[in-house]
């Protein structure tokens, strides 16, 4: 009987053990590159997202950056669907899901940049508008996410600058614009540049940065 356990175990690559991870897919490791998402008990306290940079930081003062702050109806109305979308990634990479915590809670560095564009987008956002800005953020591509964290984070990527630059720009990219017009220039590419070309997440690819 021991013998047939182990053989279907080897010949289902479901039950294959996953590397373990913390919080949102982040590797249980070493001081590794991440997010963290503070929760305060507080009703009325603002939910704060960071970047640590881990043993990538070229020095220790600027190893946290602070990306940003989120009144607490702005992230209630962003949080569901954020933890749906990561999880249904995470369980496609056989990793374990997760739940948001008051607290601290931990982010995969890739998946951290992806809720840092859709958070600076409603973080000035009329409340009404934000729905349309999460189905737009949801519609877009990991890599698209990717960008947009890059560009952002070059010049307007810091707690202070809220209403700037390319943070404005994401406000009324992802809250203004229609989501069929937002998916239109995807469309006319066509099916060339589909799944088979898309970088993959963190702890199971890289964006080079």
């Amino acid at each position: 009987m021991a013998r047939v356990k182990a053989a279907s175990a080897k010949a289902d690559p479901t039950r294959v053990q996953a590397q373990p991870t913390l919080g949102f897919g982040v590797p249980a490791t070493s001081d590794p590159h991440h997010f963290k998402v503070f929760i305060p008990k507080s009703s009325t306290g603002k939910i704060q997202i960071s970047e640590y940079l881990g043993l990538q930081a070229a020095a220790s003062d600027n190893a946290v950056i602070d990306r940003v702050l989120l009144d607490r109806p702005r992230w209630t109305a962003i949080r569901a669907e954020v933890q749906r979308a990561f999880n249904a990634r995470l369980a496609a990479h056989n990793l374990k899901p997760s739940a948001w915590k008051v607290g601290e809670n931990l982010v995969d560095r890739l998946l951290g940049k992806e809720l840092c564009v859709l958070a600076w987008a409603v973080e000035r956002m009329d409340t009404d508008k934000i729905p349309v800005a999460v189905r737009n953020w949801v519609a877009l591509r990991p890599e698209e996410r990717w960008w947009l964290f890059g560009m952002t984070a070059m010049t307007t990527g810091g707690v202070l600058d809220a209403g700037k630059g390319w943070r404005a720009a994401l406000q009324h990219a992802l809250g203004d614009v229609a989501q069929s017009e937002l998916l239109a220039p995807r469309a006319r590419r066509g099916r060339h540049d589909s799944t088979e070309s898309r970088p993959t997440l963190d702890l199971f690819g890289d964006d080079n940065g």
